[in-house]
């Protein structure tokens, strides 16, 4: 497996399965790991991407994810797009709020996993599903 330690150059994985998201984790945390993620970050961008990625194939019917490695010239990232086709989110803001569950997942529902990066950006429609980019820093 490539690790996507090319500045810029996105590293896909499709989401169609549950080993999907398996394989998202050790993407993401392969990549947190060569832009030097503290161990603590590691941890929550591979958690918030097992989460967004359960997401994608659970309620937006599979899609994909692309790992890219970004550079705001002082310090490196890991920027992570997870996109589907699915219905899109009828409820943006209770969807946001925390505590709210529609079940699955880890619990953490997009607040918990919006908490765990430090950049969180979601479009999302009926007409052509959902996409969420976040982006976790190294300190």
């Amino acid at each position: 497996m490539t690790t996507g330690v090319e500045l810029g150059q996105p590293q896909a994985q499709s989401v169609r399965s549950d080993e999907d998201v398996v394989r998202v984790r050790q993407l993401v945390r392969a990549v947190a790991v060569s832009v030097k993620l503290s161990l603590v970050d590691q941890t929550k961008v591979v958690t918030a991407a097992s989460e967004l990625a359960r997401n994608t194939l659970v309620y937006g019917g599979g899609g994909s994810v692309e790992v890219t490695v970004v550079s705001n010239g002082r310090r490196k990232g890991v920027q992570i797009v997870f996109a589907d086709s699915g219905p899109g989110i009828a409820d943006l803001d209770l969807a946001m709020t925390d505590g709210y569950t529609s079940g699955g997942g880890l619990g953490l529902g997009l607040s918990g996993s919006r908490r765990l990066v430090d950049e969180f950006e979601i479009e999302t429609s009926a007409e052509s599903g959902t996409q969420i980019t976040v982006t976790k820093w190294s300190r």
